[in-house]
């Protein structure tokens, strides 16, 4: 199942457990937020809204606040000594979809939880080895950098600067 929901006065295609960026909305990293405007729901029975579709909403979690790249805006006019530079971020926020409702039921008030993913543990070297004194050292992966050559000096210049003397 898909919806299509306004947000910011942009359009957005969603799926439960997409992650869009739109424009900054109030609420915390966390929290989740209802979208209202619901256009059109996708599936089995499309639903298309005239304009949005009744009892429809769309939930989502507020993942976090960013802010995009820096935009500059350089105006000159030439010979009139005329500068102006402008810098602009633009603000978003990034929300997961977290549930696609209808007939008018409510989103849950706390985001789903989610199986945090556990860091690989490097395994333990055997018994054998280890008591032995026989473990290897890790190899360094670093590469000597080859210093850079030098131009060799230009001759003709000094030929340049003795020839305007005069004796």
């Amino acid at each position: 199942m898909f919806a299509v929901i306004k947000a910011g006065g942009k359009q957005y295609r969603v799926a439960p457990e997409d992650v869009i960026r739109i424009d900054r909305v109030k609420g915390e990293p966390g929290e989740v937020i209802e979208f209202g405007e619901v256009l059109l729901l996708g599936g089995d029975m499309p639903q298309l809204g005239a304009p949005t579709v009744t009892g429809a909403t769309v939930a989502g979690e507020v993942l976090q606040h960013a802010r995009g790249d820096k935009v500059i805006a350089f105006k000159k006019r030439r010979r009139k000594n005329s500068r102006r530079k402008r810098g602009y971020r633009h603000e978003f926020s990034l929300i997961r979809i977290t549930e696609i409702l209808t007939e008018g039921a409510k989103p849950s008030k706390t985001p789903p939880a989610r199986p945090k993913r556990e860091a690989k543990k490097p395994e333990p070297a055997p018994e054998g080895e280890a008591a032995a004194g026989k473990a290897k050292p890790a190899k360094k992966a670093s590469r000597a950098k080859k210093p850079a050559a030098k131009k060799p000096a230009k001759a003709a210049t000094k030929a340049k600067a003795t020839k305007g003397k005069k004796k």
